[in-house]
């Protein structure tokens, strides 16, 4: 077999383990959904973020196998995550606040219409419904009509209390 044949094979190895292991993936993400009785746009955007992480994956695996040199990849990749890294170093709760929402799709026992109290301090509390969990806030709305967004990051760190 010639050279560039094997490289073709490998590639299509790579192909056919990023797209089996992404539509599993996207099969679990539907079934959490219908367990927890979701909405289906908050699936989207862990398909999403989801898909971006396994499709550089993939990329960098495919590079590799074509023949670039993991020296000259890794100058590339640290140069542009330095980049990414300030960019968003001002704006690191961006992140976590992604990272929580992962967090809360597949762990959290919190869904819409929930009734809860979040624990702010000894004596204060923070009642309401939850009307939309979204990829950055999660918003409740209170007895007096009036919504109260807090950042998935901060809403991953309070003590809740769910009412049945």
């Amino acid at each position: 077999m010639e050279p560039y044949q094997i490289k073709i094979i490998e590639t299509l190895v790579v192909l056919i383990f990023y797209f089996s292991l992404r539509k599993i993936l996207f099969r679990a993400i539907l079934k959490t959904i219908e367990k927890k009785q979701y909405l289906k746009s908050r699936g989207k955007t862990i398909e999403h973020v989801l898909n971006i992480i396994f499709t550089a994956i993939s990329s960098i695996i495919i590079l590799i196998v074509w023949g670039v040199k993991t020296s000259e990849l890794s100058i590339f990749l640290g140069s542009t995550l330095t980049i990414i890294g300030v960019a968003f170093f001002a704006q690191w709760s961006l992140l976590s606040n992604i990272t929580a929402s992962v967090i809360l799709f597949f762990s959290h026992p919190i869904k819409l219409n929930d009734l809860i109290s979040i624990m702010e301090a000894k004596d204060y509390e923070l009642k309401g419904k939850v009307i939309k969990i979204g990829i950055l806030f999660i918003t409740l709305r209170t007895e007096d009509n009036e919504d109260i967004i807090l950042p998935n990051n901060i809403f991953i760190q309070k003590s809740i209390k769910k009412k049945h």
